[in-house]
């Protein structure tokens, strides 16, 4: 079928290619198609729907085919494309790093709901990846300090690539493994969605998390280590009242808590996201706390 798509028509090839992806788990085959030929030729989707009876030139042609290949072997199609939707934003993204997912955003809406909009807040971003969590922050709150952090320098990189094009400004970016850049009582909150995943969890050899930087996904034999460390940092980071919240897995909040809980972090509260799982624990510092 592939070998096929490469001699179509614009509309022919959308449906033969939708027809091979629907084979894909979790995969949307239209819309999928049609974004891998507007990566191979650089058209509008509008163009697509406007001119079906065309016929493919063999540059785009042989550039769809590879595309589509890689994809049919489960590449996600983000990284296929080299960026992802977020929040209100558009980020480029790479193999360096995590891909932004849609129960992220949980965690942004947390800290807009939680935190005073107007106040010269300093919060940290740990692990920021692409930037996804410091750049909506600074897209909807440009009074906040954002502090974005990774070890990892090719996804820091990433990171202010996006904060660039994007024009945010009132974003630093650290290299730095988690709290160790930030002075004692620096902090109004402190954000993440670190590695959560069990090192030995099936999971990371299926679908899409086969191609994530595994120092993104997994996190000790109980997937907690990197939340566990934090958590042990946060109370001397932070100033008093200040803001704890990290996304976790879905059967995790319980042990989160009580983590929180074990480093003095009080008010702690688990939120849902859009599907009713457990996706983001949040505490304070307490106002008296030393």
């Amino acid at each position: 079928m592939i070998d096929m798509i490469q001699r179509l028509s614009i509309g022919e090839t959308l449906r033969a290619a939708a027809a091979a992806l629907s084979a894909l788990p979790d995969s949307s085959p239209r819309l999928e198609a049609e974004l891998l030929l507007i990566q191979a030729s650089g058209w509008s989707r509008s163009h697509l729907l406007a001119w079906p009876e065309r016929e493919l030139d063999p540059a785009t042609a042989a550039d769809f085919h590879a595309l589509l290949a890689r994809r049919l072997n489960g590449e996600p199609i983000a990284y296929l494309r080299g960026q992802q939707s977020f929040w209100t934003l558009e980020l480029k993204v790479s193999p360096a790093t995590l891909i932004p997912r849609p129960e992220t955003e949980r965690l942004v809406e947390t800290a807009l709901e939680r935190l005073d909009p107007t106040a010269p807040l300093r919060i940290a971003d740990l692990g920021t990846g692409s930037g996804a969590i410091a750049a909506a922050l600074a897209s909807e709150r440009p009074s906040w300090r954002l502090i974005a952090t990774d070890r990892s320098a090719p996804a820091l990189r990433i990171a202010r690539d996006n904060f660039c094009a994007l024009g945010l400004g009132g974003i630093d970016s650290v290299r730095a493994d988690w709290l160790s850049a930030f002075a004692t009582d620096s902090l109004d909150a402190i954000l993440g969605n670190p590695p959560y995943i069990p090192d030995a969890d099936p999971h990371l050899a299926r679908g899409d998390l086969r191609f994530e930087p595994p120092s993104a996904l997994a996190s000790g034999s109980d997937g907690l280590a990197a939340i566990r460390a934090i958590a042990a940092d946060a109370r001397r980071c932070l100033r008093p009242d200040g803001l704890l919240a990290i996304e976790h897995g879905f059967d995790q909040a319980r042990e989160v808590q009580r983590l929180f809980r074990a480093e003095g972090l009080d008010r702690i509260e688990t939120r849902q996201d859009l599907a009713g799982q457990d996706r983001v624990t949040l505490g304070y510092r307490p106002f008296d706390s030393a």
